[in-house]
């Protein structure tokens, strides 16, 4: 599927586009792809390899992603997809995000049938969530248009990477954000993720001030996230840059994809999380994992 050319920009020098999707503003050349794996280079023009083809479909409890204040009590229809945007070195769902063995195993669905779907098991929204849903922008923008012509709410599950110009059409359709905010570290963006914090935060403020629901998931790991300072960073970044009425949920990790040498969250931990929260004037915290 061809990318809508506001998406890319050419070079008058050279054969390589500049990718705009997300925040990596990927220079791919002729034949190549970006980082997510998804887009090629096509003659020139960029291409979306995986339009119209997902990993999964499931009917979800909001709560699963986590919403505990968006229609709490419904079911919305989860969609996942394949790539990433980051390269986290503790992915969660690194089978569907970075092991490009999988990519050929999708299943093919168009935006019709994924409303019918929704539609037919009782949700009351759609849920682009399980991979990075920023770097299936066009098939999420068809798909989310029609799901809101028939009443449903659209949910992103996301790392926060967009480009200014992507965010700005998400923005036009997505009702409810789940961000996750991995770390108040540039060095821990830099190193763990493949990523630049700043802009994350950036479009935490945006998309806040765009009167959209946001909520925020912060994967708490040992030794790398979890001192009482860098708790307390985010959350005064909630409580001074968003509000205190966006919850927050800190989550537990286990052992995954490169990091398999790191011990479960020790609880206790979290614990502590969500007093430090509370005492910022956080006023909805939550645990997962736990």
């Amino acid at each position: 599927m061809l990318v809508s050319q506001d998406l890319y920009k050419k070079s008058s020098k050279t054969q390589k586009i500049r990718c705009e999707i997300c925040a990596n503003y990927c220079k791919i050349a002729e034949g190549n792809v970006g980082v997510c794996k998804q887009h090629r280079n096509i003659n020139g023009e960029l291409f979306d390899l995986s339009y119209g083809i997902v990993s999964s479909l499931s009917p979800d409890p909001v709560e699963k992603k986590p919403l505990n204040k968006f229609m709490p009590g419904t079911f919305t229809y989860s969609i996942g997809g394949f790539g990433c945007n980051m390269t986290c070195l503790h992915c969660q769902n690194y089978t569907i995000s970075h092991d490009y063995r999988n990519f050929g195993n999708g299943i093919k669905i168009q935006p019709e049938t994924i409303v019918e779907n929704a539609l037919k098991y009782n949700c009351k929204s759609i849920a682009w969530t399980y991979n990075e849903p920023t770097i299936h922008l066009p098939f999420n923008k068809k798909t989310s248009l029609l799901a809101k012509s028939k009443n449903l709410k659209v949910i992103y599950v996301s790392n926060g990477y967009m480009s200014s110009q992507s965010l700005g059409e998400i923005l036009t359709f997505v009702d409810a954000f789940n961000i996750d905010l991995k770390s108040m570290s540039e060095k821990f963006y830099k190193k763990i993720c493949g990523a630049d914090l700043d802009i994350v935060l950036d479009n935490l403020r945006s998309i806040y001030l765009a009167g959209k629901h946001l909520e925020v998931t912060n994967l708490i790991i040992n030794d790398y996230n979890d001192s009482q300072e860098e708790i307390e960073l985010l959350c005064d970044f909630v409580v001074d840059e968003l509000s205190v009425d966006v919850p927050v949920h800190f989550s537990r990790a286990f052992p995954y994809y490169k990091m398999m040498d790191i011990e479960p969250t020790n609880p206790e931990i979290l614990y502590e999380a969500r007093e430090i929260a509370i005492k910022k004037g956080i006023k909805n915290v939550y645990l997962g994992n736990i």
